[in-house]
């Protein structure tokens, strides 16, 4: 009895807990592109996506009866980040992504697609942290994030003599629960995949590429390679740092991956998900201020209706709301959907389906370039803000009074109809050309355009110059003119003479 209490024999008692070893994932995270056929048997999954492409990554709730019920009934937050897959680059990584920030000023490596997205609240972003965005999420929902990667894996090859291997990324997402005082920094999970990211279609091609590579290989060489998968599970992973790689390929090789119930032959095979059942067409519009850190958001739901309502062709039939193309705050939700059809934003007459003009014009420039992307997000502030281009050159065009009406303003003489006469009107140039000259001259002044044979301007001892692009070029900003109009010589339309 004594030799059994020894604590060799003790390492062998079937009673100690084993659980550490299955632990179960409280979530699983599943993004919707297929993985590559060309990856060893043993080795990590690695997914081929698109710059700029939109990707779902859907959220599962895949705790067991009983785990960790703290979280029932409560949100809990996710940060998803790409980060870089080779260590020589994660320990550079600050210095890496400064570089590219200044390669490109104003982008984002990561960026969430709040229109597509479902489930997500108060979604947060840093704008010291390009690489990592923030939201808050229900795991009793259905809850997909679709995420955009606008870095490509070659932006971090060192430039030699082209057609360099591109360096892998990885997506990473770890979630956290609430604690005591209200904060989000108790962690629960994290998991991540490896990817490569090509410019537009540049994924696909690779894909076609591995997968022709590998139908040219003997069956028994196939055995060596994992099959490719329709979607992407993200694997659970350790916070501690691996410091061997022995240590790193062992883990790998122990580890299976398992796809969930609800995916594989029911996926299609370009890699996108199935419908969710029952899926709430609920999108979140946050409103973020500029500040260091994380901004706040207001977490204000707008729903979106099923019919397809406001197609890009639809232009609308219902009167118009203001004078001109600016948006005014009286705007009726139906009279914003059509200033938003006019100005070339039918993609987002859907997610703004429910506000009126006053609602879009509280956003701010942070807001939209948040909800519609750097591009589009700044030309709806500016057609909101009414911020028309600059015109190159200005001048002031004012019609000649008849001789008769002079001589009855002078016999009057009257002050103040002399001043009534004389009204300009101001012509603004952006082609700096003498068609364009001529057509605003006819606007303005309501000349059918048709009649009007040649522009001159009076040079000295009277005599008429044409008007020509260069003589326009060289205008003086603000200049003023006269103008008068005389028959032409074969009695079709006429003249007119800059004064």
């Amino acid at each position: 009895s004594d030799v059994l209490a020894l604590p060799i024999f003790k390492q062998e008692d079937s009673s100690l807990p084993q659980e550490n070893e299955t632990k179960h994932p409280p979530f699983q995270y599943v993004m919707c592109a297929a993985t590559s056929p060309a990856v060893k048997l043993y080795d990590e999954t690695l997914t081929y996506l698109n710059q700029g492409q939109s990707y779902e990554i859907r959220m599962l709730d895949n705790r067991k009866a009983g785990d960790i019920p703290e979280i029932n009934g409560k949100l809990v937050k996710s940060i998803i980040r790409v980060v870089f897959h080779d260590r020589r680059l994660q320990y550079t990584e600050h210095q890496q992504l400064e570089g590219w920030k200044w390669n490109r000023p104003g982008d984002r490596l990561l960026d969430l697609d709040i229109p597509m997205s479902v489930g997500v609240i108060d979604i947060k972003t840093n704008p010291s942290q390009l690489n990592a965005v923030e939201f808050l999420w229900d795991p009793t929902k259905c809850t997909s994030a679709f995420i955009q990667v606008h870095c490509i894996s070659t932006e971090f090859t060192p430039r030699k003599h082209g057609g360099e291997k591109g360096v892998p990324f990885r997506i990473q997402v770890d979630t956290f629960k609430q604690t005591e005082n209200g904060e989000y920094t108790d962690h629960l999970h994290s998991a991540s995949c490896q990817i490569k990211v090509f410019k537009p279609k540049g994924a696909d091609r690779k894909q076609k590429t591995d997968r022709e590579k590998m139908e040219k290989r003997t069956a028994h060489e196939k055995e060596k390679y994992q099959p490719s998968y329709d979607t992407t599970v993200l694997t659970e992973m350790r916070l501690e740092p691996i410091i061997e790689d022995a240590v790193e390929h062992e883990q790998k090789k122990s580890s299976k991956r398992t796809l969930p119930a609800d995916y594989g032959d029911s996926l299609a095979k370009r890699g996108s998900c199935s419908p969710w059942p029952d899926t709430p067409t609920t999108f979140v519009n946050n409103s973020p201020t500029p500040a260091p850190t994380f901004t706040s958001a207001q977490h204000n739901t707008y729903s979106v209706p099923d019919s397809n309502s406001s197609s890009p062709n639809h232009q609308g039939d219902g009167t118009s709301q203001g004078s001109g193309d600016q948006l005014h705050p009286s705007a009726t939700i139906q009279e914003t959907q059509q200033w938003l059809l006019k100005n070339r934003f039918s993609a987002y007459t859907r997610l703004f389906s429910n506000f009126s003009g006053a609602d879009l014009l509280k956003l701010t420039r942070e807001d939209l370039v948040q909800i519609c992307g750097p591009a589009d997000g700044i030309r709806l502030y500016n057609a909101l803000k009414s911020r028309s281009v600059r015109p190159r050159l200005t001048i002031y065009v004012c019609q000649e009074p008849l001789r008769s009406l002079q001589l009855e303003c002078q016999d009057t003489g009257s002050s103040d109809s002399n001043g009534a006469i004389y009204v300009y009107h101001a012509i603004y140039l952006e082609e700096m050309a003498a068609s364009e000259v001529t057509r605003k001259l006819a606007l303005a002044f309501n000349i059918p355009l048709h009649q009007i044979n040649q522009v001159y301007r009076q040079g000295p001892t009277g005599i008429h110059i044409l008007v020509s692009d260069q003589m326009v070029q060289n205008f003086q900003d603000e200049s003023c003119f006269l103008f008068t109009t005389i028959k032409a010589e074969n009695g079709e339309g006429f003249h007119i003479i800059l004064k």
